[in-house]
């Protein structure tokens, strides 16, 4: 039996949001290694994780704003010259569950909001099962470290409708197979047709990195994928996985068909570099 729903509360948003922020914080410290000409780092400013990824990354900002304690002046003073120092605009993405002086002081500051996703949550257990039936003939397991390119080389060919994207993702995937991700695989009569990600912190598991090559969509490796990731999740002792979406976005629907509900909307504000 799945645990029941917990409450979409300040304390919830506090489990979400770090585990987001230690999911890119592995990824940047992972950038070190695989790159360290672009000077990836990271640092805690009163509980908000601020990251850098390289100008222009999607890395490039932070989570947690608010959440943890009241952000003051001299908080977002660090912040701010944490980025412009190394020429980076200034992001935050922002849990509207965050201390209300957080959005008065940005909105003081000059930010705005550019975009928004929906936080999705849900219960997991040790029997946990997709209410639909699965393609039995999409395999899905954990990459081997051996297999590290070919993850790589699944994942950008999942966006290879668009060159520039498929490029930022084959070296996004480079690094994730490197950083704290458990990397997964979905074969079709043993070739790799898709790829997803989980990230664990205590006992929430974070969905990201789903890709399928353009041949074998709509062939059920998705499906595959989402619910190896969460019994896989729940055997490492996670009750809650979760998962960021456009908002009323088909990722959002199916989301929400599996068992997903939104936890809050996220705010992502934007400070232009001077």
């Amino acid at each position: 039996m799945t645990n029941k729903y917990p409450f979409s509360d300040i304390n919830l948003a506090r489990r979400l949001e770090r585990t987001e922020a230690r999911g890119n914080a592995g990824f940047v410290e992972a950038r070190v290694k695989a790159f360290p000409d672009r000077d990836a780092c990271w640092i805690d400013v009163a509980g908000t994780y601020a990251m850098f990824d390289g100008v222009g990354s999607p890395m490039t900002q932070t989570f947690g704003l608010g959440v943890f304690q009241p952000v003051t002046a001299a908080d977002l003073d660090s912040i701010e010259k944490f980025f412009q120092e190394r020429g980076a605009d200034v992001f935050h993405e922002v849990s509207p569950l965050a201390d209300p002086t957080t959005f008065e002081q940005l909105n003081e500051r000059g930010y705005r909001p550019i975009e928004f996703s929906s936080v999705m949550y849900r219960p997991i257990d040790p029997e946990f099962r997709l209410e639909v039936a699965r393609n039995e003939k999409v395999e899905v397991r954990k990459i081997e470290p051996t297999e590290q390119k070919t993850w790589t080389q699944t994942a950008s060919n999942g966006w290879r409708e668009f060159a520039e994207v498929a490029d930022l993702m084959a070296e996004i995937g480079e690094v994730t197979t490197q950083s704290n991700a458990i990397c997964f695989v979905a074969e079709l009569y043993n070739n790799p047709i898709a790829t997803g990600a989980l990230i664990i912190a205590d006992d929430i598991g974070l969905l990201a990195g789903a890709s399928t090559v353009p041949e074998a969509r709509r062939q059920g490796a998705q499906l595959a994928l989402l619910e190896e990731r969460l019994r896989y999740a729940a055997s490492q002792g996670c009750t809650i996985a979760m998962m960021c979406t456009a908002p009323g976005s088909g990722s959002q629907r199916n989301a929400e068909r599996h068992g997903f509900r939104i936890a809050y909307t996220r705010t992502k504000w934007q400070l232009p570099l001077a």
